[in-house]
């Protein structure tokens, strides 16, 4: 039966979906679980969708990440987000963000749990946690995410707890709590290796502030990943001669540092490039798990992998579930805080690669802003990793749309990671090793190797010109975005 995941001491607190969602009132900071469509509390915020087209009223949304089963839409759909952090990736919420509709903050991912324990945001009145199981001891069993879901049991006033009884019980031991606490009484994260555990197959809660228990059969939604092409082939190829070379000149083992990757095709298809490549006993130290995770530890490439949540498919999903055997001791989630902790990315010496929205001729990089100003996801944890990574690695396609849009500009729209953290630059048509290079350096070879042929010329006339001008960083600033410009004029960059 349902209930006997739910200790007894609990079972007098299970209410439902509807009388949870009537827990939550205008005006409210909610702490909710769900990082990238896993984990969410899915009935709860369902209910609180429904109840609110009726009953107005507004929250601000904190998460680990983006929400499955289009809980995001729904509740923007509905009127309910008035602020919403740290990511997402709805396009009906991204539509009122950009409209100004949705006041949205975009911190760094490892860092949002510690903006709130510091209290420069404002506190959370109600924690709504998808878990499978509760103990008579208050603790609980995480399910395919944590993000943040320790920080925010712990800060928040009042705990929803929704107990999914998809989840089988015996994903218990593939999750790792730990508790930092914070300056200046921080904890050491004594993690040495991808696969070292250092906490607790549980989550502690307090039982006081328990004031729901919500039951849940809702699996968490499907990832839908297109299949490796040409371009995406062309990136991963690139990055297997280059860490091969890296090996061959001693500044690698064969067995590699630990793997960090972004999420979506690219960074799915270009991780898969692996599976064909000479290095083997592969480790990731990493926030999400993706389907070519699972496939490079099913044909014994990779030993383990560290993340806080999964983004796959239904079958990758179901793969997992019906395995439990076979990944046991070879998988980890942990708390945000620790997936994304700088210190622990430093000690490993972790390769991060992440994609770009575009990057330009010195090496900055922008994730986020379509043209300057539309808001696409969100920054993610890609910040976190190539500030503090071994190597810092940026992928994207070099030119998209039938070529009308080339993702080598001459200055980035928006800055999200700038040239002080970028390391790597790789797109379809090769990879610039900006390491060690002054920013005329960087421009050549970035011109050369990674912009598209069709653009090749336009951008060496725009650094021409700008040489003639001078300075350390040549610019011409009036001209700096002159393809976003035509591009918005006229449906090309080309000029």
């Amino acid at each position: 039966m349902a209930q006997d995941r739910i200790a007894e001491r609990f079972r007098s607190k299970i209410i439902s979906a509807e009388q949870a969602a009537g827990l939550i009132k205008d005006g409210m900071v909610v702490g909710a679980s769900g990082f990238t469509k896993a984990g969410d509390a899915k009935a709860t915020l369902k209910a609180l969708a429904a109840r609110a087209k009726a009953n107005p009223l507004k929250i601000n949304l904190m998460t680990g990440a983006s929400l499955g089963h289009n809980l995001d839409g729904l509740l923007a759909e509905a009127g309910v987000i008035a602020r919403r952090m740290p990511f997402q990736s709805d396009a009906t919420l991204r539509k009122k963000i950009n409209n100004g509709d949705v006041m949205f903050t975009d911190p760094h991912l490892g860092e949002t749990a510690e903006l709130l324990a510091y209290g420069f945001l404002p506190a959370v009145d109600i924690a709504v946690i998808e878990v499978a199981a509760i103990y008579e001891d208050g603790s609980v069993l995480p399910t395919t995410s944590i993000g943040n879901n320790l920080t925010y049991a712990r800060h928040a006033k009042e705990i929803i707890l929704e107990v999914n009884t998809t989840i089988p019980l015996e994903i218990r031991g593939f999750h790792d709590i730990f508790a930092t606490g914070i300056s200046p009484q921080r904890s050491i994260i004594p993690v040495t290796e991808a696969s070292t555990r250092i906490g607790t197959e549980t989550m502690p809660i307090d039982p006081l502030k328990v004031v729901g228990i919500v039951l849940s059969d809702l699996k968490d939604s499907p990832v839908d990943l297109s299949a490796v092409d040409d371009k995406t082939e062309a990136i991963s190829n690139h990055l297997m001669e280059f860490f091969n070379y890296e090996v061959k000149k001693g500044r690698l083992t064969a067995n590699l540092p630990p793997l960090q990757t972004g999420i979506g095709n690219i960074a799915n298809a270009v991780f898969s490039g692996f599976q064909k490549g000479p290095f083997e006993n592969l480790k990731m130290y990493s926030e999400v798990l993706q389907d070519s995770t699972f496939d490079l530890i099913d044909c014994g490439k990779m030993a383990f992998a560290s993340a806080c949540s999964f983004a796959v498919t239904e079958a990758c999903y179901e793969r997992f579930f019906n395995n439990l055997d076979r990944y046991r001791g070879k998988i980890l989630l942990r708390p945000e805080k620790i997936s994304n902790s700088p210190e622990v990315i430093r000690r490993l010496g972790v390769i991060a690669i992440n994609t770009a929205i575009e990057f330009d001729l010195y090496g900055n990089v922008n994730s986020t802003h379509i043209g300057g100003n539309k808001m696409m996801n969100g920054i993610g944890g890609s910040g976190d990793f190539a500030r503090n990574s071994y190597l810092s690695i940026f992928v994207t396609q070099s030119a998209s749309k039938n070529n009308s849009i080339s993702h080598v500009v001459p200055m980035v729209t928006h800055v999200d990671s700038n040239e002080h953290d970028v390391d790597i630059l790789v797109t379809d048509q090769g990879l610039a090793d900006l390491r060690g290079l002054a920013p005329r350096e960087r421009a050549l070879l970035v011109i050369e190797n990674c912009c598209h042929p069709e653009y090749r010329d336009q951008l060496k006339s725009y650094y021409k010109e700008a040489l003639a001008r001078g300075g350390h960083t040549p610019h011409i600033i009036e001209r700096a975005f002159s393809w976003h410009q035509n591009f918005n004029e006229r449906g090309t960059m080309k000029l």
